[in-house]
């Protein structure tokens, strides 16, 4: 046994020097170039000439972590003690991590299509939500000149607008800095604040909430939007994901305007055209943004809550959002309103869901769950904080949303280590769950069904 290790790396050394290729699966090769990413990113933000002021190596590598998760939890405020070159290494790592997750994952579907059989091909294809590996070949193309497309407008827009109260060049440098941030669905700023000095500013709001909505909806869907431009011929997927997505906005709006609109730490002191863009800005952000405009510290407990679950269900596959998914969301809700009226398939719009999928989201369910319990459990022990603000941590960190109730700066250094655990790993255990679920190999052995009783 304790030969085995150096067995196996002398023959992977053997396989790599003999093909070039590190063999190895796309979720493993993920996380490795991930870490190399962060590592880099640590580095470079640890150098003088990174920072106004000397910080800890710790401190650059939680700030490399939250950058190429795409997360945009902070210990320090990147607008006053980074520099303009840590501020660009910092940017560069979201657009990198953003970009680089979504695309690796299409290359992952491409390596599922060509290495498996028609059965595990079709497995990939449904976990990829495509209909063919030629049209994923595609995705992997579009990736790229949509998101540099939607960057560029957002960039030049903002830039134009904040000219009146800015020179040209820190209008440009900031509005390149937010237009990636927002389409990765990152929320660092380099405002102080945030984005609290544009709480009544529609342009800003609208470009903003507008690009995070564009970045988490995911490629594939605007993809097919793209292609197709007829509601009528859409993919069920696609109708589905933009449905729900506005749902879910539009739901988040009308409840945080509702319940803070006589709040007068939040809504209540500004005009109602400022409570609406406020109300907007909250809810969109809140599917894994992490930008804001008031002060989510003083929000009602019943807001947080609903922050939270908006965090919890994260934005589209295949995009810059985490969270367990918005398909994911709408399978389980579809399952459970088949049980309840005793449905023998689970339907939506007209077309039934695979037991795989059913499957496939309940287990993304329970594993996001999981590491939701698991961090507050051990965040509790060590930490004194008040419990709603470290759960509120916990599912900013796993979602890699970044909204943070001023605890993260706070925490203790082994606390802190933990949240770039949960950020690490809920960008890419989704990836991991899907490829090995995709992956799996079906027995041939059958086994005689049993009564179960549960609930």
């Amino acid at each position: 046994m304790r030969n085995w290790l150096p067995v196996y790396s002398y023959q992977s050394y053997q396989r790599i020097k003999r093909t070039g290729l590190l063999r190895a699966s796309p979720p493993v090769v993920l996380a490795i170039g991930f870490l190399a990413l962060i590592l880099i990113g640590t580095l470079l933000l640890s150098l003088p000439m990174a920072s106004r002021q000397p910080i800890s190596i710790f401190t650059a590598f939680f700030m490399a972590t939250s950058a190429v998760t795409v997360t945009g939890l902070a210990t320090i405020e990147p607008s006053i003690v980074l520099s303009h070159f840590g501020q660009i290494v910092l940017i560069a790592l979201v657009q990198l991590g953003g970009l680089g997750f979504v695309t690796f994952a299409v290359v992952a579907a491409i390596t599922l299509g060509k290495k498996m059989s028609l059965k595990h091909q079709a497995l990939a294809l449904e976990a990829f939500n495509q209909t063919s590996v030629s049209k994923i070949r595609n995705t992997a193309f579009s990736v790229f000149k949509l998101s540099l497309g939607i960057e560029l407008i957002a960039a030049v827009i903002l830039a134009l607008w904040w000219w009146r109260d800015y020179p040209l060049v820190t209008a440009a440098y900031r509005a390149v800095f937010h237009a990636i941030a927002a389409f990765n669905n990152a929320g660092f700023s380099l405002f102080p604040a945030s984005l609290a000095q544009f709480v009544d500013d529609p342009v800003t709001i609208l470009v903003i909430t507008f690009s995070i909505i564009l970045g988490g909806i995911g490629f594939s869907v605007l993809g097919d939007v793209g292609h197709k431009k007829r509601w009528s011929t859409l993919l069920t997927y696609t109708k589905v994901i933009l449905v729900g997505t506005l749902i879910l906005n539009l739901t988040g709006f009308i409840a945080i305007w509702a319940l803070e609109f006589n709040n007068v730490d939040t809504l209540a002191g500004l005009s109602w055209h400022g409570q609406a863009l406020a109300a907007w800005m909250q809810s969109v952000t809140s599917r894994t943004a992490g930008f804001v405009t008031i002060d989510i510290t003083k929000l009602h407990d019943s807001s947080t809550l609903i922050i939270m679950l908006l965090m919890f269900i994260g934005g589209g596959s295949l995009s810059t959002a985490s969270g367990i998914k918005v398909g994911t969301f709408i399978v389980l809700l579809a399952a459970v309103y088949s049980y309840v009226f005793h449905r023998k398939e689970v339907v939506l719009l007209k077309r039934s869901i695979s037991p795989d999928t059913v499957q496939k989201s309940l287990a993304l369910l329970l594993v996001n769950s999981a590491l939701v319990f698991l961090g507050v459990l051990i965040l509790t022990t060590l930490e004194k904080a008040p419990f709603l603000s470290i759960l509120f941590e916990v599912v900013s960190a796993v979602s890699t949303t970044g909204l943070s109730r001023d605890l993260t700066p706070h925490l203790s250094v082994p606390s802190q280590a933990l949240l770039t655990v949960l950020m690490f790993a809920g960008r890419l255990g989704p990836l991991t769950l899907i490829y090995s679920l995709a992956t799996q190999k079906r027995s041939r052995v059958r086994y005689p069904e049993t009564e179960f009783q549960v609930g």
